[in-house]
């Protein structure tokens, strides 16, 4: 078993308060309404969105995926962090025990915010991953990070 570990930080012009509401608080029914191509749906099986629930995700039609199952690890609202896990499914490609994010959305110097994202990818026996192939997870996670930021700035009270 290995451990990779993957750190990105996107700026954003959009408050530190808002941007962690859009991509953690309403991600659920906001992503899918946003981009149904990459996600389709988000469905709680358990839990109430906090610590210890689990999601099933269901991806969009022509994803390379069809669903993951991920865990919350934890939330604080106060200080903008989430944690979660991918746990089961296609999106594991059958390489990984799981996939855990660490995001923290921190106020920038000049005004705006950035969000940290922390990805640590625990890969089964000695399989091998490539750094494209993490290089083009992180490219679908800012993709949506984008069209999030697009949307909140397209939509100023939402």
């Amino acid at each position: 078993m290995g451990v990779i570990t993957h750190d990105l930080e996107t700026p954003s012009s959009i408050t530190p308060a808002r941007l962690f509401k859009a991509f953690v608080l309403d991600a659920d029914t906001l992503i899918p309404k946003i981009i149904p191509q990459a996600i389709k749906s988000v469905e709680i099986l358990e839990g109430d969105g906090g610590a210890g629930t689990v999601k099933l995700i269901t991806f969009g039609e022509g994803y390379a995926y069809k669903s993951a199952k991920q865990r919350v690890d934890a939330v604080d609202k106060e200080n903008f962090t989430y944690s979660y896990s991918v746990i089961e499914g296609d999106a594991l490609a059958g390489l990984f025990e799981s996939i855990s994010y660490h995001i923290k959305i921190v106020a920038a110097p000049e005004g705006g915010s950035i969000c940290k994202n922390r990805s640590i990818y625990t890969t089964k026996g000695d399989a091998q991953v490539s750094e494209e192939e993490i290089k083009a997870g992180k490219e679908k996670a800012s993709g949506m990070f984008k069209a999030i930021e697009a949307y909140l700035l397209a939509n100023p009270d939402a």
